[in-house]
């Protein structure tokens, strides 16, 4: 069974019932919904169709609001794009209209950057593949030359390179689509361009506020949170990671994007977070049947990094193939899983445990990982069990056994974890034992013979409550 989950945005290439039904069944754990596009309407439909169609499969799949954040961004050209040519030179002004761009100039986005730029900066535009050196800027211009060629359309996003912007993380756009987001009840809501912990801290509570229990997902595309003082404290303010690679590698160079991701999947996973890796995985696939072999690795190589979750943009948002990159992905995904490397690990061997829950993931862990056992059942109410548990690298499938949808869908994002959905909930801790193995007999999980181990809480149904650690053998199970 592959341990690694995938997440694929949905888009114009995934708007009907049949495609997004062809992706759940081809693998897909989260799908992603992209606000900086469509309608909340559109968006609602979406995540109504989703969860329609994975319970028609037989599936869990949780849902992620991705909010736009600041609009760093250039305005619009009156014929849609230009050529720049290398030396051309060209202005970025915050006073043209928005849709008045011409050859020489285009207008703004964000109008504040004439005050965080200076001559000598580069400005990266549409990932960098339009680079542009500030010469002069002289009141609400930004004077600038082309260092390279190519073609500039409407829109497109800039950076600077080595960060330093002050946009704030949350706009008045983001504070309505986390109401949305919440109406729609999404499981995930991601944070773009957050500076610090502090942002991470308000839309969390903006979520909490609109009524949502979503987990929040900080994302790391700013190069302020790659600095050491700054890096932990916004993974320990978020649930969840994501490793933007796109923007990343824009404010920090692409070649330290390697060791920027492995560093922050070690981390997130030694401070007990999720992590997702993002952006161009499978790019080529946009229009082609195959990756190239490069993206192979890639796919690969964040997989024995230890990432949770690989993340699908483009390729399933607007690509030709759909359900045959997330089935392609996941065929890497699977073969990566069979390196020796995704099954070691020393994750906290020598902290001191505080809390009692933890303590018992830590214990399941190292008990099964030197048992040969076949399953590990966890009964749970919020997540947190099989998430410390997931944390610790092994071969051994966790399922998380929930009677509470938002539960079932939280762990569809946690590496080796898969959501089993109770139709109600096991709340005889006498017979517990004996009805969680039954039913992953009935789920052909384990069968007769097999070693399994069992975790609950004596009060059956609280939040944190975990404190039972059991093992039986299917088939000696039925007195409990």
């Amino acid at each position: 069974m592959r341990r690694t989950k995938i997440v694929a945005t949905l888009g114009p290439a995934t708007n009907t019932p049949e495609a997004i039904e062809a992706v759940i069944r081809a693998g897909v754990d989260v799908v992603r919904l992209n606000f900086s596009h469509g309608t909340h309407e559109e968006h609602a439909a979406r995540a109504e169709l989703v969860r329609e169609l994975a319970k028609k499969a037989g599936r869990v799949v949780g849902i992620l609001g991705d909010l736009q954040g600041p609009k760093l961004r250039i305005a619009r050209f009156k014929d849609g794009k230009i050529t720049l040519q290398p030396g051309d030179p060209f202005i970025l002004d915050a006073e043209l209209a928005n849709d008045a761009g011409t050859q020489e100039r285009v207008g703004l986005g964000y109008k504040e950057l004439i005050h965080d730029v200076k001559a000598g900066d580069e400005l990266w535009l549409d990932d960098g593949r339009i680079v542009l050196e500030i010469t002069a800027v002289q009141g609400s211009e930004i004077h600038t030359r082309a260092v390279n060629g190519g073609v500039l359309s409407n829109n497109k996003g800039l950076n600077r390179r080595g960060g330093g912007l002050s946009a704030a993380a949350l706009t008045d756009k983001d504070k309505e689509d986390i109401a949305a987001a919440s109406s729609i009840g999404v499981d995930f809501l991601a944070v773009s361009f957050p500076r610090s912990a502090d942002d991470i801290h308000e839309a969390r509570r903006l979520a909490v506020e609109a009524g949502s229990k979503a987990a929040i997902v900080a994302k790391m595309e700013r190069a302020e949170t790659m600095e050491d003082a700054t890096r932990d404290e916004i993974i320990l303010a978020s649930d969840v990671i994501m490793i933007a690679r796109g923007d990343l590698g824009v404010e920090i160079g692409d070649a330290k994007l390697p060791r920027a991701q492995k560093c922050l999947i070690s981390r997130a996973r030694t401070l007990n977070r999720a992590v997702i890796t993002a952006t161009q995985m499978m790019e080529t696939m946009t229009d082609n049947p195959i990756p190239t072999r490069a993206e192979v690795f890639d796919v690969a190589n964040a997989v024995i990094d230890g990432t949770d979750a690989v993340m699908l943009s483009g390729e399933t948002a607007t690509g030709k193939h759909p359900a045959l990159v997330v089935q392609t992905m996941a065929n890497i995904c699977k073969e990566a899983e069979t390196s020796i490397e995704t099954r070691k690990s020393g994750h906290r061997m020598e902290d001191r445990f505080e809390r009692m829950d933890e303590a018992i993931a830590m214990a399941t862990m190292y008990t099964a990982n030197h048992m040969g056992v076949r399953a590990i059942a966890t009964l749970t109410e919020s997540g947190s069990t099989p998430l410390w548990m997931s944390r610790i690298s092994s071969g051994i499938p966790i399922y998380a056994l929930t009677s509470t949808d938002a539960a079932a869908r939280r762990v569809s994002m946690y590496r080796g974890v898969y959501p089993v959905k109770l139709h109600e909930p096991l709340k005889d801790p006498k017979i517990a034992n004996r009805q969680a193995v039954e039913l992953m007999m009935d789920e052909g999980i384990v069968e007769e013979g097999d070693l399994v181990i069992i975790t609950k809480g004596d009060l059956m149904g609280i939040k944190g409550g975990t404190n039972q650690l059991k093992i039986l053998r299917v088939g000696e199970h039925q007195n409990g």
